[in-house]
């Protein structure tokens, strides 16, 4: 019986008592309630009024329109995914059938620097265009960058950077929730702390906050920490720092020194929070294996530098070490080509089969021209198995994680793809919880919905309270796992059975219902939301 109670006729009575007796459009009865806070479960019945629960208790006696028995199951808040591509692909695919399937219910895009811009007429675009899921914004610095300077290398200039600065203050009050850095890709890599500080300012005075890929996940990994740590002691502003990992043989085994630097920030004050994708490998473009300085000024200019036999062998060495030392792991058979645009013929070979197929040298030379001659044409998009399973669980145990897919919806079910975008979250539950008993399940369920919800500021979701948004899975806890694999990718996770979005089931007895409620959601300053919220205070652990 949940604690809320009323006053009638001298009786004090629980509200889920008073609520028995009411109608509801759905009923979630039996279940094993996990509220999202990392309290243990209770058997709770969630009773649904419109878009939102109107109660949690024992409602057995209630009518409703649509009753589910969850006996055996667990009921949670629907999963929050802070960092996704799920664009173009979810405009294809409004359903988002791989999310769903994993019990997702929002999805974040604009991540890693890139994003739509101008923001707000795009939103308001995509409010008229039905979905399964709801979808929020972060604003990209790459996107602002490129406004405003190009792809050149260089700082901006004052009146530069006060346009800069313009755009993301009209992005965040259109709706954004923050802002967005990829400082390892182009046009991002350019630009200096200070820069990013100065546009950070503007996002913590409207109550948004910083997400950054930062600038390396190899060698420098913890100096690209200390640099999102100290833009966020700078602006004022809370840090996400996304998809952390640590990528070739000179970092394994660190993790503990990342969130050794990220905890002594938070005892200074900071607020600050990582995600994490449960998997051993990356996925990116091809072009993260060349020098970020080959780019500058776009792909005439890089063209034009490969004519030039110095700067190509400069190249082909930073490639070479890149293989060795970072994502290449120092074995060609570690890097996957999963779709390169040019040839096609290399589509799920290694970088040592493409050689192969190719008549060359199996060598870390040869492996660097081809790259080379690879990105010339358009580049590839890659899968690097790069990390070590000992970090990945290392990050993933530590309080202020949380689960992140860094996946797409693809439009299509063909096509050599990372399997998160199928598997992360059911991964988590399936593997690391029930098998390997990394995490307890609630904790698991929190670095699903709670802690995402409060990082975003999203009042009214990631907890089962009565008065929230009514965006809830149902799983079952024995069964849910994931199935997707690197060769045979596009697989559905198994063990959801109901999903709730807004409302309004999407997923009834593991069937798709075809019901699209998903909504655009805002961030602080749009529409004259509260800019008030307080900056700098991190946020808590789980009760344990």
């Amino acid at each position: 019986m949940i604690g809320v109670a009323r006053l009638i006729g001298g009786l004090i009575l629980p509200c889920a008592f008073l609520a028995a007796e009411q109608a509801y459009d759905v009923l979630i009865l039996n279940g094993r309630l996990i509220d999202g806070t990392g309290a243990p479960a209770q058997v709770l019945d969630v009773g649904v009024r419109g878009d939102r629960i109107a109660a949690v208790g024992n409602l057995g006696r209630a009518s409703a329109r649509l009753r589910i028995d969850a006996d055996g199951l667990v009921v949670a808040p629907g999963f929050i995914d802070i960092h996704t591509h799920a664009l173009p692909g979810i405009l294809a695919w409004p359903v988002a059938e791989n999310y769903i399937r994993q019990g997702v219910t929002t999805l974040m895009e604009g991540q890693d620097g890139q994003s739509p811009l101008p923001l707000g007429p795009f939103l308001d675009e995509l409010e008229s265009k039905p979905r399964a899921v709801n979808l929020g914004f972060f604003v990209g610095h790459g996107a602002v960058r490129a406004a405003v300077l190009g792809l050149v290398s260089r700082a901006p200039t004052g009146a530069e950077l006060e346009r800069m600065r313009g755009l993301v203050d009209r992005a965040m009050r259109e709706g954004a929730f923050g802002i967005s850095t990829g400082l390892l890709y182009v046009p991002g890599c350019y630009a200096k702390t200070d820069e990013i500080v100065a546009l950070a300012q503007t996002v913590a005075r409207l109550g948004g906050i910083y997400i950054s890929h930062i600038r390396d996940e190899a060698a420098g990994v913890l100096d690209a920490v200390r640099e999102a740590l100290e833009v966020g002691e700078k602006a004022r502003i809370p840090v996400q720092i996304t998809h952390c990992k640590l990528i070739g043989p000179r970092v394994w085994g660190r993790a503990r020194d990342i969130y050794r630097a990220i905890d002594q920030a938070r005892r200074r004050g900071l607020d600050v929070t990582v995600d994490q994708y449960p998997y051993t490998a990356s996925s990116t473009a091809t072009s993260v294996l060349v020098p970020r300085w080959a780019f500058a000024g776009g792909r005439e200019a890089f063209s034009k530098r490969l004519d030039d036999r110095l700067q190509r062998q400069a190249m082909l060495r930073e490639i070479e070490d890149r293989l060795r030392y970072d994502r290449g792991g120092g074995d060609l058979n570690r890097v996957v080509l999963a779709n390169c645009f040019s040839q096609p013929e290399f589509n799920g070979m290694t970088l040592a089969q493409a050689l192969g197929a190719a008549g060359r040298l199996m060598n870390l030379a040869q492996a660097a021209e081809l790259i080379l001659e690879l990105e010339q044409h358009g580049g590839c998009v890659a899968i690097y198995h790069a990390m070590a399973e000992a970090d990945v669980e290392e990050i993933l145990r530590w309080p202020f994680t949380m689960v992140a897919s860094d996946g797409t919806v693809p439009p299509s079910r063909r096509g050599l793809i990372h399997p998160r975008s199928y598997g992360t979250f059911a991964r988590v539950l399936g593997y690391y919880v029930r098998e390997r008993r990394l995490l307890s399940l609630e904790e698991a369920v929190r670095k699903m919905t709670a802690l995402p919800a409060m990082r975003l500021g999203l009042r009214d979701r990631g907890l089962l309270r009565s008065g929230m948004i009514a965006d809830i899975v149902v799983f079952d806890p024995a069964r849910i796992r994931d199935r997707a694999s690197y060769a045979d990718p596009h697989r559905f996770a198994d063990g959801v059975q109901h999903v709730l979005v807004n409302g309004q089931p999407v997923l009834l007895h593991g069937t798709l219902t075809g019901a699209l409620p998903g909504r655009v959601l805002r961030g602080p300053a749009y529409a004259g939301g509260s800019v008030s919220r307080r900056l700098g205070r991190p946020l808590k652990a789980s009760r344990r």
